[in-house]
């Protein structure tokens, strides 16, 4: 039987019960404003200087900074605190009520990732923070799961925070150090419709889909024969065609056609250079047809992530929890954590496997070497001379 502390379950379930989802769907998305100030009230009792940052014109979108301490090169601990939508008719039990079963604990956003905080908080109390010799930050940021928007704005603020981070994304307790970045395009091909029985009377937009693909898939297997990175379990670029709609009726012409499709690239592909070529490939495809071409970007895209294998918070966490530090197959705010020149890990209880799933649950057993780690790399960065 895994014995938890009190006040970590209080934290834990108290932010489970705030629905914070964030959807690129106006009709299921949520404010995160609670669950914000749950966090804020928490860290102000721990002597943290709390600040929000509204992510948009209309705050009900909010990232939270809390600081303790002063100095140039602390720690961040950073998170997400939204989640994703969720199917109720999928669920065995109530996703807003912390579940404990089975030495697991379920709820909606427990791997991925509010459990998080809760150590965090539950860490800071046990160490009685008084005067770290560098600052200690907690960031809690929105939008994660849709767009980003609280980590690109933040990065975009011209603000500092520390030198080191770690985020606590779930990685079952395995640093890493480096992701994919992800691009997602939609192709809209636009011909004119006709009678099919005579082709020359439109401009099929579904037969200009198909060159598209051929194209595409041509450009896929230069990609992956010109970049390679063994670190990662599919070591090269991916490109997925993900849906296709054209057309209204098998005795009409087809006049619009819509492919949707996502790159995966790694770290070292620069994101202008990739979307380029993808424009000039497709354009190439259906060059003298007659169709109108139109790309538009699903969501803004997300950077790879690198942190040089030698920064110290690497090497620490390598130490800690006795597994080198590899790469994960998702995206994550790291990279705009790096581009405001902290040097940033992904480590976190809990799997992937978990999130984004019905009864959503973290391993109780990941929690208590998950604070040791908190506990010991606070230690190292905030207490410790240096």
């Amino acid at each position: 039987m895994i014995k938890l502390p009190p006040g970590l379950l209080e934290d834990f379930a108290g932010l489970i019960a705030i629905p914070t989802i964030s959807s690129i769907d106006p009709a299921r998305d949520m404010s995160n404003r609670e669950a914000i100030d749950l966090l804020a009230n928490r860290l102000d009792d721990l002597g943290f200087c709390v600040e929000t940052m509204p992510v948009a014109d209309d705050p009900v979108k909010l990232n939270l900074i809390a600081r303790l301490g002063e100095g140039e090169n602390g720690l961040v601990l950073s998170g997400h605190i939204d989640t994703v939508p969720y199917d109720p008719s999928a669920w065995t039990q109530d996703p807003f009520v912390l579940t404990e079963k089975d030495d697991r604990l379920y709820g909606l956003g427990a791997a991925d990732m509010k459990c998080f905080f809760p150590l965090v908080i539950e860490v800071v109390r046990q160490l009685e923070l008084k005067s770290p010799r560098q600052p200690l930050y907690v960031l809690a940021t929105a939008d994660e799961e849709s767009t980003m928007e609280g980590a690109r704005r933040l990065a975009g603020s011209g603000r500092t925070l520390g030198r080191h981070a770690l985020i606590g994304e779930p990685t079952g307790l395995v640093p890493a150090r480096m992701h994919k970045g992800i691009i997602m395009e939609a192709i809209r091909l636009s011909g004119r419709a006709g009678h099919s029985s005579d082709p020359s009377l439109g401009i099929s937009a579904l037969e200009g889909m198909h060159a598209v693909i051929g194209a595409l898939m041509e450009w896929r297997d230069e990609l992956q024969s010109r970049y390679r990175n063994d670190r990662f379990s599919v070591p090269y670029p991916t490109l997925n065609f993900g849906s296709i709609h054209g057309g209204d009726n098998p005795n009409r012409i087809c006049a619009e056609c819509v492919l949707t499709i996502d790159l995966r690239l790694l770290p070292e592909m620069e994101f202008d250079r990739v979307r380029s070529e993808l424009h000039s490939r497709v354009g190439r495809a259906i060059e003298g047809s007659g169709l109108v071409l139109s790309c538009n970007a699903l969501f803004n895209a997300i950077p790879g992530m690198q942190t040089d294998g030698d920064a110290e918070i690497v090497r620490l966490v390598e130490k800690l929890s006795g597994r080198a530090a590899g790469t994960v197959a998702f995206g994550t705010e790291g990279t705009y954590l790096n581009a405001m020149g902290m040097e940033t890990v992904i480590l976190g209880p809990g799997n992937i496997e978990q999130a984004h799933q019905a009864d959503e649950f973290i391993p109780m057993e990941h929690l208590p070497p998950m604070m040791d780690i908190l506990s010991r790399t606070i230690r190292h960065f905030c207490l410790e001379g240096r």
